[in-house]
């Protein structure tokens, strides 16, 4: 397989005087960049369709079969304080929903054909493709998407992506994932991984550009985070680092990006960490 071309994406990144570095192969784009950090401007790219030891939230695998997946890491270097900082992980996985959105439509898939969830439990018409807090991106209530955010020695984020491209439903890697391909999506593998990597680029940026501005800027990209994510008004188990788990209503996001949710026994409270299942699709 070749090093992708991924024109689209090469040429908005240039043109702005950072680094696209498309490589053929490699272990984990995130430590690449993170490595390279000090090094490279804001806005740089390492991005491969071939990716052998990923990982993702909680330290998780990433399975990423060679040219059917895309893996790629933005650096963002800005001066947002730490709460903003805070809702860079948000941001990147709504800028990634709104790329793929672009990519799979509003409508039914036209893919292989997977299980349905319930009518029950299946997404309103007009929200197929929604985010998973903090930034699982799903189509269909199966997992596309995943965001992995990391701070570099010289305080620079390194954002990174996993997205599956092509992989047939048949050689998906969980029950609960999907593909572009599988959810519609029709072009090859470096054609998808170069239109959604240009949109969720430029997207990224301009989220970052809004968050550093403050006011009224920043107040609109934390409305179009909490606007694209499903795991509000959804029954959720929520597994905490220490080990329990808790069942109970996300209700919304609060202004510091934890997930609020009420209990049980009414009281409400947010998480900050927490590993979440939409029970609706469990």
């Amino acid at each position: 397989m070749s090093t992708p071309a991924l024109p689209r994406s090469r040429a908005a990144v240039e043109s702005v005087g950072a680094v696209f570095d498309a490589r053929h192969r490699t272990g984990s784009t995130n430590a690449d960049l993170l490595a390279a950090a000090a090094d490279l401007p804001d806005g740089s790219v390492v991005v491969t369709l071939d990716q052998t030891a990923g990982r993702g939230r909680l330290d998780r695998s990433w399975s990423a079969p060679a040219g059917e997946t895309l893996a790629a890491s933005v650096l963002v270097r800005a001066a947002l304080d730490d709460r903003d900082r805070g809702w860079l992980p948000l941001v990147a996985g709504a800028t990634m929903r709104d790329a793929v959105a672009a990519v799979v439509g509003a409508g039914p898939g036209t893919g292989a054909r997977v299980a349905e969830p319930s009518a029950a439990s299946r997404p309103e018409p007009g929200r197929r493709v929604l985010v998973k807090w903090p930034n699982d991106v799903l189509v269909d209530g199966r997992k596309v998407c995943g965001i992995l955010c990391q701070v570099a020695p010289d305080g620079s984020v390194v954002v990174g992506a996993g997205v599956n491209l092509t992989i047939p439903a048949d050689r998906l890697p969980t029950p609960t994932s999907t593909s572009l391909a599988v959810a519609g999506a029709t072009a090859d593998a470096p054609d998808l991984a170069d239109a959604v990597l240009s949109a969720f680029w430029s997207d990224l940026r301009e989220a970052v550009v809004a968050l550093v501005a403050g006011g009224a800027a920043a107040e609109t990209v934390r409305s179009h985070v909490r606007a694209g994510c499903g795991t509000i008004g959804t029954r959720v188990r929520l597994e905490l680092p220490d080990g329990s788990a808790v069942e109970a209503d996300a209700i919304g996001i609060d202004d510091d990006g934890r997930i609020t949710i009420r209990d049980r026994d009414g009281s409400v409270r947010g998480v900050a960490v927490g590993d979440v299942t939409h029970l609706r699709y469990a």
